[in-house]
């Protein structure tokens, strides 16, 4: 969320973000609305102090000038209560206006509507040549007995699976490569905190991140108002709510792991396939939270995604950054780099981690705020990066390292997880 205060000062700003970001709000009629808000707001101020002052009048008043009071204070009453109704609604509006507001793009996004328009910024890795012509994973996983799309459809309806034998077990190996990728980082003398988080949310902390009210359609919703997250972020996020925190605690780093939930409802006809595009997966974000500096955010920008491709450089897959363009960017995003890796049974790359950061935006609305040295309180800034997300990893892997005869061999890296160095049987 935007300050109103600079939302009024840098209204063309605003608005050339928003238009940037392709997301329409009315900017002219938000600030209108915030106009007529504090207008009957002080005219509700005003009407309380005449009847605060009414009161200890009629207190010392006796007989008919009592009377006479008594009804003139009905008659402020009345126009109280029509004020307070005019009020409520300009309030209202004026919340509802706000929470559409898109935070700016950095100036280095560059213009484009979708992510066909994003720009390549770097490559790495040599894509592996084949000397066969490559599966796709589904065909892969299938042939090998690691997966079972036909019960997950039958079991858990369109985008279920079933993940068994080795490739189950080369989840599991992941897993563990991961968080003991995390874990040295610290001994290192990094500062990650590790966390399990839940996917069960209450709805201030989709408010809070920004998943709401844009993204209503594509979250599942309990009878009890609370939603099932498709990111740890939210959790993670929504966990410092309404805390002060001490300038000397930043930044702090969260390496959170949940399953996680997502309708795909903008995914009609996209990956209908596989394991690319489900409705039930598994995360490792890393959340921070910072100092309001955009300099420190742009550097730990940088920093989240190159932790998340050291782990692909680890496990020798190829891979191209990108930065998103304007209209691929959310509300809340300041700026934004997908990392997509390459898959050999599609012939292309795909988003496998999102590196963001988001200013205050976020915890503006979370009311997360530090206090500096000065005993100031400031909102701080808060950045996010899938650390890996599965099983769509799992595609990338497989299709990386099939063989000739069908099998998946074992990334080097991978073998003390999964405790073998070749997947799968000879199909």
């Amino acid at each position: 969320m935007l300050d109103i205060h600079f939302i009024r000062e840098n209204a063309d700003l605003v608005k050339a973000g928003a238009a940037k970001k392709h997301i329409e709000i009315d900017i002219d009629r938000l600030l209108a609305v915030d106009d007529e808000r504090k207008v009957l707001r002080q005219q509700l101020d005003e009407k309380r102090a005449e009847q605060n002052r009414a009161s200890q009048t009629i207190a010392l008043a006796k007989g008919e000038e009592k009377e006479k009071l008594l009804e003139a204070m009905r008659f402020v009453k009345e126009s109280m209560q029509e004020l307070e109704e005019k009020y409520k609604a300009a309030l209202e509006e004026w919340q509802k206006l706000m929470l559409l507001v898109p935070n700016l793009p950095d100036m280095t996004v560059p213009d484009g509507d979708s992510d066909n328009d994003n720009v390549e910024v770097r490559v790495w890795g040599d894509r592996k040549e084949f000397s066969f012509t490559p599966k796709d994973h589904v065909e892969l996983m299938t042939n090998n007995g690691m997966a079972d799309f036909e019960r997950g459809a039958k079991v858990a309806g369109f985008r279920g699976y079933f993940l068994k034998g080795d490739g189950a077990i080369l989840q599991f190996g992941i897993m563990q490569f991961l968080q003991n990728h995390f874990v040295q980082k610290n001994a290192k003398g990094d500062t990650w905190i590790p966390m399990v988080v839940p996917s069960l949310v209450r709805r201030e902390g989709f408010m809070g991140t920004g998943y709401l009210p844009q993204s209503e359609d594509d979250l599942y919703k309990t009878q009890d108002s609370e939603y099932l997250a498709g990111t740890g972020e939210v959790a993670t996020m929504a966990f410092h709510l309404d805390e002060t925190l001490e300038k000397g605690s930043l930044p702090i780093k969260y390496f959170s792991f949940s399953p996680c939930f997502r309708r795909e409802i903008g995914a009609h006809g996209k990956d209908t396939k596989g394991l690319v595009r489900v409705h039930e997966f598994y995360k490792f974000e890393q959340v921070v939270l910072s100092e309001a500096s955009h300099e420190e955010s742009v550097r730990l920008h940088e920093e989240l995604t190159v932790n998340a491709e050291e782990i692909l450089k680890v496990l020798d897959i190829p891979y191209h950054v990108v930065v998103n363009c304007g209209g691929d960017l959310g509300l809340g995003q300041v700026k934004k780099y997908d990392i997509e890796a390459w898959m050999p049974g599609e012939n292309k790359y795909r988003e496998t981690h999102s590196s963001s950061y988001f200013h205050d935006f976020q915890t503006r609305r979370l009311n997360i705020r530090y206090r500096d040295e000065d005993g100031t309180l400031k909102f701080a800034h808060s950045l996010n990066n899938t650390a890996l997300a599965m099983p769509r990893f799992l595609a990338v892997l497989v299709e990386n390292y099939q063989q000739e005869d069908g099998t998946i061999r074992v990334p080097d890296a991978l073998i003390p997880y999964v405790g073998k160095e070749i997947l799968g049987h000879t199909a």
